[in-house]
């Protein structure tokens, strides 16, 4: 479904996104390190992982144009075992990787995947925030570091069928160094992040089962009126945090839909973790007041302690008024 549609039918359009000029400035600058067949991208990656010596010469950017994104990760499949049974250095510039989630293909495009003579791949990832004296925002590059262990994943599923074929677990971070346009690059372990990718992808619920509990007559289509597309949505269980405000466009939605429930997750996930049993925040005032929840729950007695402590010190702010 197109979940920006479906929030704008909805209501709740997500404002979010990023703006025309980080979108030119970005493209822009990922254009300056690809130019020349990726003269100053080669360079940048043989100083910080090719051993030493001088940078390749020779680097083959075959064309990995094909029709739709299954004929393009096909192509990009089989230019990925040539470039390997070459032994030569390959640049595959905005590829196409396949990667099951779900139950259901997710096509996936990094900024480009270095083939490298002994067959090692390397994933590059090409970002427009800067990186001032060495070091980037920690935010940005770990979020960077997850958007690249994802593709490693992917690329690992291409590499089990090529002979000779390795990828590596250390990913090239391309930024605009300090506060110019010149690229500086730097080198991120996705080793972590990788595994918690991988267990989370084992964790999803398949689309088929998600799809066998909608209620007959279920549609998503952003077409359809407000009324049936509210049920739709309700059908299906959402696990809101303010984390989602950054990332999903039904995000906004489901924060007024907790809300008005009055559920706990609206406070964060910190908060709905420390509470247990308690699930609406009415629900936590009225044990904070001592009239409902159980003296021998943890999370019960911390709330009515809290709530003494506070009265206590509203009452001495008002004595030394």
């Amino acid at each position: 479904m197109d979940k920006g549609a479906l929030a704008s039918a909805l209501g709740s359009p997500a404002p979010f996104g990023q703006s025309q000029f980080a979108f030119m400035r970005g493209n822009a600058f990922e254009a300056r390190v690809k130019a020349d067949g990726g003269t100053e991208l080669m360079r940048l990656l043989h100083e910080r992982l090719g051993g030493g010596g001088e940078p390749p010469r020779e680097v083959r950017v075959p064309d990995l144009a094909a029709a739709g994104p299954e004929g393009r990760a096909a192509r990009t499949a089989l230019a990925l075992r040539e470039a390997t049974e070459a032994a030569g250095w390959a640049l595959l510039d905005h590829p196409m990787l396949a990667l099951e989630v779900a139950g259901s293909p997710a096509y996936l495009e990094p900024d480009a995947v270095v083939v490298h003579p002994d067959g090692t791949w390397t994933v590059v990832e090409i970002k427009s925030f800067p990186m001032i004296d060495g070091s980037a925002d920690a935010a940005k590059v770990g979020a960077a570091a997850r958007q690249s262990a994802v593709y490693v994943l992917a690329l690992e599923r291409v590499a089990e069928v090529t002979a000779g074929a390795r990828v590596g677990h250390r990913v090239l971070l391309v930024c605009p160094k300090d506060f110019s346009n010149l690229p500086a690059a730097s080198v991120v372990d996705v080793r972590k992040q990788r595994a918690v990718t991988r267990r989370q992808l084992t964790r999803l619920t398949r689309v088929e089962e998600i799809a066998a509990d909608l209620p007959e007559g279920a549609t998503f289509d952003p077409e359809r009126s407000p009324e049936e597309l509210e049920s739709a949505v309700e059908s299906v269980a959402a696990a809101y945090a303010p984390e989602c405000l950054s990332a999903c466009e039904l995000a906004f939605h489901c924060r007024a839909r907790a809300r008005a429930e009055g559920a706990v997750e609206a406070l964060g996930r910190g908060v709905r973790g420390e509470l247990g049993g308690l699930t609406t925040i009415a629900g936590v005032l009225a044990a904070a007041a001592g009239k409902e929840g159980d003296p021998a729950d943890p999370a019960v007695a911390a709330l009515r302690r809290a709530a003494a402590l506070r009265a206590e010190a509203l009452e001495g702010r008002a004595v030394c008024h």
